[in-house]
């Protein structure tokens, strides 16, 4: 079965691979002529055909949960933390969420040829790592315009992608950019690891569940608090949706102020 999901993996690859040049062309010589709203949904749409070609040359397909979580308002703003451990999430959001996402990316990112040149068209925050300060003032600024809007920032708290069953290390610009613009923070749960494994070649059909937390309000909120109940529902929820990957029932430091949704 294995060399069945190398040949499928490949195939998938390519797929992207042949799919994204010309996609990344039609965005890169649309974008000064439509508006910003047009060459997100562009982007969307092959981010939703990569997501549609996952589940038919690797057997992946979404299920998600917590629908009602979500702001119900045009204008209703949010900052989503998401559980990140495969690249998965990063193509499957854009494509199920239905409100335009603003990723908050190392600039690094837009070197990527034609995949990176068209993220660099998007309404989106880049930031220079190396700068840290700078780098969070752009965050705020950049997300209050967005978040005025009723586009939603979304952000990976671990800042990397981290392998199934383990916890990194979660930073609070999330929580701080949403205590500064005044909007709750929306915890996600995603177990893609299990199927698309972080930094692997190798993908394995199977479902992979995306649960959406209840809204938690920043206001009058500490940065560090505020994560730490956000981890807590996050951590907690991933072993209910992959208790094999988590043979402890808890993690280091939890506090469990937050239990995990009952399924």
């Amino acid at each position: 079965m294995t060399a069945i999901y190398a040949l499928r993996s490949l195939l998938h690859m390519l797929f992207m691979a042949i799919t994204v040049v010309p996609w990344a062309l039609a965005v890169v010589l649309a974008a000064p002529l439509v508006g910003g709203a047009r060459v997100y949904r562009m982007c969307a749409a092959w981010l939703a055909t990569a997501v549609w070609a996952g589940g038919w040359i690797l057997g992946i397909r979404n299920r998600v949960t917590g629908w009602e979580n979500l702001p119900q308002g045009r204008l209703d703003a949010a900052v989503l933390l998401v559980k990140h451990q495969s690249v998965w999430e990063t193509f499957s959001m854009p494509a199920l969420m239905p409100r335009p996402l603003a990723f908050v990316f190392k600039k690094e990112l837009l070197r990527i040829p034609f995949f990176g040149w068209a993220m660099g068209r998007m309404d989106m925050i880049h930031i220079d790592r190396a700068q840290r300060n700078r780098a969070f003032a752009k965050v705020v600024q950049q997300g209050r315009r967005l978040l005025g809007q009723g586009t939603w920032v979304i952000m990976f708290p671990e800042g990397t992608r981290i392998a199934r069953g383990q916890v990194g290390d979660y930073k609070s610009g999330g929580t701080r950019l949403a205590i500064q613009t005044g909007v709750p923070v929306i915890p996600v749960a995603v177990n893609s690891g299990r199927c698309w494994p972080a930094k692997a070649f190798i993908k394995r059909p199977g479902v992979v569940d995306i649960s959406i937390g209840p809204p938690i309000p920043s206001a009058g909120r500490d940065a560090e608090e505020l994560l730490r109940e956000v981890q807590d529902w996050i951590e907690a929820e991933m072993r209910r949706l992959d208790p094999e990957a988590y043979p402890e029932a808890t993690y280091p430091g939890a506090t469990t102020a937050i239990q995990p949704s009952q399924p």
